[in-house]
């Protein structure tokens, strides 16, 4: 029986990643039958079944192959680290960092500000992830990740994080509607808020507070982005960053009355392997510098 290495690893991560041995084999450039092959091999040597067909015809990790999957991930995290240890050893900033935040920063505080940046650093790339899930550090799915609150006991030592700035929220609607004409159209306006899987985020919890007496808008969204918009189109009022939304022409603040508005905590997110890279420090100086420069006007 010969040892677990890395390359038997590969195999077990590709085939949790992608659920089948097709998908597995295009992300491996290699055919079906052989990852079947080399993951039958694999559990022979582990004496383990390590994944089973699911009735959708997936394959599903067992309680082995989760394990073995958990190691993997931990294994590819190590090497990724070592290879990008070695490859940042100078400190030219150059080279491709990739961003991850919720649309609503990345599209109207990061790439407004994208130009300074370059224009400071010309070697380097910016990928920026607009996604409204997080997107994870450790699987090196992205270099920094600005998210909207403090990191969970989850992430353990893996993930450096620093909080950069509060995030505050107030309650906007259509700015015509606010007309002298129409004085009573904003606080007639029903309540825009995000679907039931969001509901215990600030700003939902918030909005449920106040909508039991006044009613909802037949509109859901999952994310602040599509929420601005239907705001803007006179669909009904909702909370936005007042950093994004103060800035936008068509919005009207409405006073904060007995429910104080809620505010989030913004924090940077890296992986420890990436700190000592002249280009991650650079991008995360940017970052923290927009939300600040933000803040402060």
């Amino acid at each position: 029986m010969h040892d677990i290495d890395w390359n038997d690893l590969r195999y077990v991560l590709a085939l949790k990643r992608d659920g089948s041995f097709a998908a597995a084999g295009r992300r491996l450039g290699l055919d079906p039958t052989t990852v079947a092959r080399r993951l039958r091999a694999i559990e022979r040597t582990l004496g383990a079944r390590l994944f089973e067909r699911a009735e959708a015809g997936e394959m599903r990790p067992t309680q082995a192959g989760e394990i073995a999957a958990d190691r993997a991930e931990a294994v590819e995290a190590e090497i990724g680290g070592l290879t990008l240890a070695v490859k940042g050893a100078d400190s030219e900033i150059s080279g491709t960092v990739r961003v991850t935040a919720v649309p609503i920063l990345i599209n109207r505080v990061l790439i407004p500000a994208v130009a300074d940046l370059v224009v400071r650093h010309p070697g380097l790339r910016l990928e920026l992830v607009a996604d409204p899930h997080d997107v994870s550090l450790t699987r090196r799915e992205a270099d920094i990740a600005l998210r909207l609150a403090r990191p969970g006991p989850e992430t353990g030592s893996r993930i450096i994080a620093r909080r950069i700035g509060t995030l505050a929220y107030a309650a906007y609607a259509a700015s015509h509607l606010s007309a002298p004409d129409l004085p009573r159209q904003i606080t007639d306006l029903p309540w825009l808020t995000y679907e039931d899987g969001m509901a215990s985020l600030p700003q939902p919890r918030w909005i449920a507070g106040v909508a039991r007496k006044e009613g909802y808008a037949q509109l859901v969204v999952n994310d602040a982005e599509p929420l601005l918009q239907a705001i803007l189109a006179g669909l009904g009022r909702s909370l936005l960053p007042c950093i994004v939304a103060d800035r936008i022409a068509g919005l009207a603040r409405m006073p904060e009355d007995a429910h104080p508005f809620p505010a989030r905590e913004l924090w940077l997110l890296t992986h420890p392997d990436l700190r000592h890279l002249a280009r991650i420090a650079a991008v995360t100086a940017w970052i923290e510098a927009t939300i600040q420069r933000l803040e402060g006007v």
